[in-house]
């Protein structure tokens, strides 16, 4: 399923899909769009199937914590847009998922460069260190 964004250099709504071979662009100015998406069990693979780093957010809609940071990635998004794509997974919905990343405590965070872990972070940590530790990844990103 495609999320809809407001462009942030011309403000124009596009639909921004789940996966893609390529870079979500404004349909009318073609700016990078920022790549904030959901996906589950089903899509998840698909989704993470990029050359930017995925901030995975393994998170619940019950946890005060992950939405406490939710606007964080969001922002984050919106900063390292072409750079980096979030990936939301509802834990309630995703138990595979959950699973694959043992998932003990949530939020939980995990960076993939290419399809394979190489950073998680496990707790609601303060915007700085949270954008310090996106920032860390794309300097460590093959």
């Amino acid at each position: 399923m495609a999320s809809v964004v407001a462009c942030p250099s011309c403000g124009t709504k596009n639909r921004v899909p789940v996966s893609s071979s390529g870079r979500p662009r404004c349909a009318s100015c073609k700016t990078d769009l920022p790549w904030l998406v959901d996906a589950g069990d089903t899509d998840f693979d698909a989704a993470v199937k990029t050359d930017q780093l995925v901030v995975v957010d393994l998170w619940a809609p019950w946890c005060g914590p992950c939405r406490q940071i939710a606007p964080v990635l969001e922002q984050l998004s919106r900063e390292l847009v072409g750079k980096v794509k979030v990936v939301k997974v509802n834990v309630d919905h995703s138990p595979a998922l959950s699973a694959r990343f043992q998932a003990r405590s949530i939020p939980m965070l995990v960076l993939l460069d290419h399809g394979e872990v190489i950073d998680t972070m496990v707790g609601a940590h303060p915007p700085p260190a949270l954008r310090k530790w996106v920032t860390d990844g794309l300097a460590k990103q093959a």
